[in-house]
């Protein structure tokens, strides 16, 4: 039986473990990439680039 591939954040929080960063940490890092996610209207970030990652962080300036 296949397995389907981990979501984003299932990842992200796998390789949070594996280096051993605190809780707080993985949930501050996850919030983070949620709130970059639903910024962008839920488009994935691998469909995104530094156009979108400047335009999110100067929302967060302003």
């Amino acid at each position: 039986m296949e397995q389907s591939p981990k979501k984003l954040l299932e990842q992200v929080q796998d390789v949070i473990r594996l280096k051993h960063y605190s809780y707080q940490t993985e949930k501050t890092y996850i919030n983070w990439i949620r709130r970059y996610i639903f910024f962008h209207d839920k488009h994935h970030p691998k469909d995104t680039g530094s156009t979108e990652i400047e335009v999110f962080l100067t929302h967060l300036v302003t």
